[in-house]
């Protein structure tokens, strides 16, 4: 199998592709489900609020834990165990709904686990993939990864809103445990050869964090990046996400606001097709500047909210994401060492989601004193401001796309 395509002539990367996209289709349902079971049950946003927060804090805590496991164990085992203990957390809260017996405690915990769970998944699920392809098929395979990733994503929100409609939100939390069985068994067919193991006593989780550590700081562009995302994705969670609706509803209407959305997704998955060819050498530096393109939502909402210019944006932005999303990976995967590269995956995306529960408390106090306009604008400028910071930089400039020594996959 040639072409862009060659990636799935690798059995391995098949099974991990599958598990993927298998896990995001139920995820995809799960938090339209959950809104609406919270809300069945309480009516109070802030319910729904404190369900969600605790989801992303028990992430968050975890998530550098995640990184060390991911590096010890095989990492197709820790997805395995993963999906059992997401699928369990799933099936209880699915049960609890179907019977009628759900409270809001009971929302908190089992959210909590499944944000545990997630946080050992995401590293791994990430550094798995160099090892499932050979080194100059790794732009293509996230490229078909994450292609396979948006499809699923559009697929299961759709499936997801028709199936609670007709059967209630119990049954869209029990597809997603379903989901997370089935995702468990092809993750269990993935095999790669066995990680290095070093002679020796085994190093203690802190030990291994600041080794972590020492990769990903070391690297200027790796750091700089990271720190440039805490800002854009406080800027879009805290922000877009937020201000977009408030705005749908004074002007452009609800229903564009779904359709902007849909746009920038469809915009995703035709950028990561895109990504599939393309063949430059500083392959993250052309990540970086298409990150200018975020710009164009807010603007456009702040500016000139029409319809049509919405949704263009909006397709841009997604083309924008997605050649940044594939250049940031396959340049982490060609430039840290395996062993760690879990590791240096949850620091990564430590530095990105820290910021935005701050940046979405925050959000409602900036915009009642400056308006929503001026606080688009200023997300806006936030966007350009880090993409100009990352594009400054000489370290990011000259990372090429070539694997460095000691980062070529042994598949």
């Amino acid at each position: 199998m040639g072409g862009s395509l060659a990636p799935l002539a690798h059995p391995a990367f098949r099974w991990l592709l599958a598990g993927r996209v298998t896990t995001i289709t139920g995820n995809a349902m799960a938090p339209i489900a959950l809104a609406f079971a919270v809300l069945d049950l309480t009516s109070s946003v802030t319910s729904l609020g404190i369900v969600v927060a605790a989801r992303s804090l028990a992430n968050v805590v975890f998530l550098l834990w995640g990184g060390v496991v991911a590096d010890r164990l095989p990492r197709q085992l820790v997805l395995v165990g993963s999906c059992a203990v997401s699928t369990v957390s799933q099936a209880v809260i699915a049960v609890l709904v179907l019977t009628g017996s759900v409270s809001v405690p009971w929302f908190v915990v089992l959210s909590a686990v499944n944000g545990m769970s997630s946080a050992f998944s995401f590293p791994a699920s990430a550094a798995l993939v160099p090892q499932t392809v050979p080194v100059e098929l790794r732009q293509r395979a996230n490229a078909l990864l994450r292609l396979g990733l948006n499809s699923a994503h559009i697929g299961g929100a759709a499936l997801g809103g028709l199936l609670i409609a007709f059967t209630g939100p119990g049954w869209g939390l029990a597809v997603d445990a379903l989901s997370f069985a089935l995702a468990g068994v092809f993750f269990a067919f993935v095999r790669v050869p066995a990680a290095r193991v070093v002679a020796g006593h085994k190093p203690s989780v802190l030990s291994e964090l600041k080794v972590g550590w020492t990769e990903f700081a070391s690297r200027t562009w790796v750091w700089v990046v990271v720190v440039a995302f805490t800002f854009v994705n406080a800027a879009f969670a805290g922000g877009v996400m937020i201000l977009g609706p408030v705005l749908a509803d004074t002007t452009f209407g609800r229903e564009t606001w779904g359709l902007v959305l849909a746009s920038q997704t469809a915009g995703m998955v035709a950028g990561a097709v895109i990504a599939l060819r393309v063949k430059v050498r500083r392959l993250l530096l052309l990540g970086v500047v298409c990150v200018a393109a975020f710009a164009g939502p807010p603007l456009a909402m702040a500016v000139h909210p029409e319809p049509w210019l919405l949704m263009i944006t909006a397709f841009v932005c997604g083309l924008g994401l997605e050649q940044f999303g594939v250049a940031w990976e396959t340049s982490l995967q060609h430039h840290v060492p395996e062993d760690r590269l879990a590791r240096v995956y949850s620091y990564d995306m430590l530095g990105s989601i820290v910021a935005i529960p701050l940046a979405q408390l925050a959000i409602g106090p900036v915009s009642h004193t400056f308006g929503v306009p001026a606080s688009l604008v200023g997300c806006a400028v936030i966007y350009l401001l880090a993409t100009a910071g990352m594009v400054a930089s000489r370290s990011v400039r000259s990372v090429e796309n070539v694997p460095s020594v000691g980062c070529v996959s042994r598949t």
